[in-house]
């Protein structure tokens, strides 16, 4: 099947000293190029990834000419258009992704992260560091803010962006320490009654021979069996990868969320191509048969809502990204905190429980 590569800005002569800006043809032209293989219930951009950076490249040069001094009225309606087209274009790439398209989107380097969250939609933020066992696990970040008013406490993982930032973090991978350390702070939430919002964002725990060493595996799984019984509410968002336990050591919850572009599975597309066919390359195949993405799972019943992300993905804004984070945060904490006690334990087990269970159905 040949598929419509996403035509490149033609090169234009610059005037008046203003840099070259896209016209509406350009644009219009990639409208037209994605109708038709839409209308043909095909996807026809080489990538919709790579589509997606194009489109960057575009709201690029709309800046550049919402920049330039002495514009007039006509000239401000038609980059207003612009921006409409481009986030109509952003919208319908996106509902064409495949799997591997959005485990690229879920892996921006621009994506919001849990500080980034945290900053936008909580306030009086207060870290708490250390497990009280061995060291602080910067791969996870916990603490104390208020939410709309109410205290709450935050886990989350935590990546960085650039390179120190990145080995100071791990790559977003936890250590034991950094579980026992969000436990620590679960059970301090526990005891003084305040809701738990985490936020995965991880491609899994930490496989080094010192995590090991140290109990990675025992960590992962006492976590599990302690937030079942934590009696506050816990409502748990992927916000980019989920990979594996890793990802699960922090995410067991009364709700579980996924936002529009992010990935949840037990292992990486790339890992399991090379187990199944030994070949890495055969990862688009792996991440289609996976149904790793918020709409299958939200299909299969492993979670239980999928938060809208702004046109092209969190990372074009990451503000408003969080106010609609926020708005559904607000939404399911609401009616969590209606439940008893009993109640909402017992509704949480059995969440998880009856996850993954087939029966056969005689004929």
């Amino acid at each position: 099947m040949k598929r419509a590569k996403i035509a490149r800005a033609p090169h234009s002569e610059e005037s008046a000293g203003h840099p070259a800006i896209i016209g509406t043809d350009f644009l219009l032209s990639i409208v037209e190029t994605h109708n038709a293989g839409k209308n043909g219930n095909t996807v026809t951009m080489d990538s919709g990834f790579k589509a997606q950076k194009e489109l960057e490249k575009i709201e690029e040069q709309i800046q550049r000419l919402q920049a330039l001094e002495g514009q007039n009225e006509v000239t401000r309606r038609q980059v207003q258009q612009l921006h409409e087209r481009v986030n109509d274009l952003r919208r319908e790439v996106s509902s064409h992704m495949n799997p591997w398209e959005r485990t690229e989107m879920a892996r921006h380097p621009q994506r919001p992260y849990t500080l980034d969250y945290v900053e936008r939609i909580f306030t009086d933020w207060s870290e708490i560091h250390g497990d009280r066992g061995f060291a602080d696990d910067p791969a996870i970040v916990c603490g104390m803010a208020r939410f709309q008013g109410e205290e709450v406490l935050i886990v989350g993982h935590q990546k960085a962006r650039d390179t120190k930032q990145k080995v100071y973090r791990n790559f977003g991978m936890p250590n034991p320490e950094g579980y026992r350390k969000a436990l620590r702070v679960m059970q301090v939430a526990a005891k003084f009654r305040r809701p738990i919002f985490t936020f995965i964002d991880t491609p899994g725990a930490y496989p080094g021979l010192g995590a090991e060493e140290r109990g990675q595996a025992e960590a992962i799984a006492y976590n599990l069996r302690e937030m079942v019984r934590i009696e506050v509410p816990i409502v748990v968002t992927i916000t980019g990868e989920g990979g594996s336990g890793g990802a699960l050591a922090i995410a067991v919850g009364d709700r579980v969320l996924m936002m529009e572009n992010s990935i949840y599975s037990v292992i990486s597309p790339e890992g399991c191509a090379s187990i199944m066919w030994r070949d890495a390359t055969k990862r688009n195949i792996a991440a289609t048969a996976m149904k790793i993405t918020p709409k299958d799972l939200s299909e299969l019943g492993i979670i239980d809502g999928i938060v809208t992300e702004p046109p092209g993905g969190a990372h074009t804004d990451h503000a408003q990204a969080a106010e609609l984070l926020g708005n559904m945060l607000h939404g399911q904490l609401t009616e969590l905190k209606k439940l008893p006690v009993a109640d909402l334990l017992n509704a949480r087990y059995a969440k998880f429980r009856n996850m993954a269970q087939f029966f056969q159905v005689e004929a």
